[in-house]
């Protein structure tokens, strides 16, 4: 168990949408500058390999990590609501996540990925981190989401996989962001035994990139 997990600490947060919950993984007090609030996608919880490394990596570096769980997750639904619906949840535990009095970076992965981005703005977010956004539904690239990622009106970073089914970084337009590109990775930064990099390699190149792009929001 590491030190992040042991310090780890969880809180329910009310909002119109029901409670949500956020596990705390703090950097230490006097070098925390900033929070990064990671919410899940649509098919799965913080349980995601991704989330579970930025928390692990990111306290050590001034960053201290918010999971949130939407309140459906909370509420023990399969399926996800509407985007408006995620949307209220989102904003509704906002102030619990601002209450440090660090600047906030808003972010998640896939669906959540989509709800920082389309709130980034109003909310007052430092910057959003964009993990696997789904530029689009696999096999449709004519419905581009592309609009609520250059939208998103503060410094952006994208993560995503190679082989991602609902958006390769090729695909993705020029814009106000920066990419990092997970070779091989798919929609879940799985990574295929063929490949010469493993998944260890991917979550240290995820891991990496993250820290580089906040210790610039830092600087």
């Amino acid at each position: 168990m590491t030190k992040s997990e042991i310090a780890a600490k969880s809180e329910i947060a009310s909002t119109d949408a029901g409670d949500a919950r956020i596990t705390w993984h703090p950097a230490p007090k006097a070098e925390a500058r900033l929070i990064l609030a990671l919410s899940h996608g649509a098919g799965g919880g913080i349980e995601a390999r991704d989330l579970k490394a930025i928390a692990a990596a990111l306290p050590a570096h001034g960053v201290t990590v918010a999971l949130v769980e939407q309140p459906w997750r909370v509420a023990g639904k399969k399926l996800a609501p509407a985007p408006k619906t995620l949307d209220v949840g989102w904003r509704g535990l906002w102030p619990a996540l601002a209450k440090p009095g660090l600047p906030v970076i808003a972010g998640g992965r896939s669906a959540g990925a989509r709800v920082a981005c389309r709130t980034a703005a109003e909310l007052g977010a430092a910057a959003v981190l964009a993990l696997s956004f789904p530029l689009h539904p696999p096999g449709k690239p004519e419905k581009s989401r592309a609009e609520e990622l250059l939208g998103a009106g503060v410094p952006t970073l994208v993560v995503q996989g190679g082989n991602d089914p609902f958006g390769k970084p090729a695909e993705f337009p020029e814009g106000p962001y920066e990419l990092v590109e997970v070779p091989y990775g798919d929609h879940g930064f799985a990574i295929p035994k063929r490949a010469d990099i493993t998944e260890d390699e991917a979550m240290t190149r995820i891991t990496d990139g993250v820290i580089r792009w906040t210790g610039m929001l830092g600087a």
